[in-house]
């Protein structure tokens, strides 16, 4: 199996590191092919502009998807573009490893997401969901809060941790048709011990070891809706 790490954590002594660094050895170990973008290293440039291309379709108004399939058509991807989408597409498993920020993901990952996953290549007209075009791969998301668990579920103050990443886990991962693994979820990792952090890193050393046991999040299926995208 072909697994891409993405890595978003400025520091490289952080929890979050060592999470990406354990993922590295432990899917190695396993006999897999694990290829590494850890943004802050790269200095992951996470803003979408014109400078992504090449050549332009339309030269005097800038329609970032469409020139996204332009671009790729005419192999006039930026180099970073070119070399990010090179390593998605041979991915069986995509691990996003990040800090929760905001309850989302760090702006230097959205940026890795807003330039690599192509209109005309991941999705577009209605290669979405189960028919996107990531359709086959698998994505999990390994992320490490602030709360404790009690805070994160259904009825918790923040409420229910899956419905708090659902603009990743189905507005991303599986729009583009990637099947979803449940997150990772290392909880309240600024306050707690060494000792404590040790065990979380086993915990995730637990969850890899079990990637095909697990049971992916359910979302809709494009046959549950007719050609207008009407429900059934």
């Amino acid at each position: 199996m072909n697994v891409l790490i993405i890595h978003a954590h400025p520091e490289p002594q952080s929890f979050n590191t060592a999470m990406m660094n354990l993922a590295v050895q432990e899917l190695s170990a396993q006999g897999n092919e694990v290829e590494l973008s850890d943004l802050y290293a790269m200095h992951w440039n996470p803003v979408a502009s014109a400078a992504d291309f090449g050549s332009r379709q339309q030269p005097d108004y800038l329609v970032y998807a469409l020139e996204q399939r332009h671009n790729h058509q005419q192999q006039t991807l930026a180099a970073d573009i070119q070399g990010e989408l090179d390593k998605l597409l041979r991915a069986d498993l995509l691990i996003f490893n990040f800090p929760l920020y905001w309850f989302s993901m760090p702006a230097i990952m959205k940026g890795w997401i807003d330039r690599v996953l192509l209109s005309g290549v991941c999705y577009g007209g209605k290669r979405f969901y189960d028919q996107g075009g990531l359709s086959g791969k698998r994505a999990m998301l390994a992320i490490s809060v602030g709360g404790r668990p009690h805070m994160l579920v259904e009825g918790g103050v923040h409420g229910d941790v899956n419905t708090m990443l659902r603009p990743i886990l189905q507005g991303t991962l599986a729009y583009t048709g990637m099947t979803v693994l449940p997150p990772f979820v290392a909880h309240h990792v600024p306050y707690i011990s060494h000792e404590a952090r040790l065990e979380l890193l086993d915990q995730y050393r637990q969850h890899l070891r079990r990637l095909d046991q697990l049971q992916p999040l359910q979302f809709v299926s494009l046959n549950q809706f007719d050609e207008h995208l009407n429900p059934l």
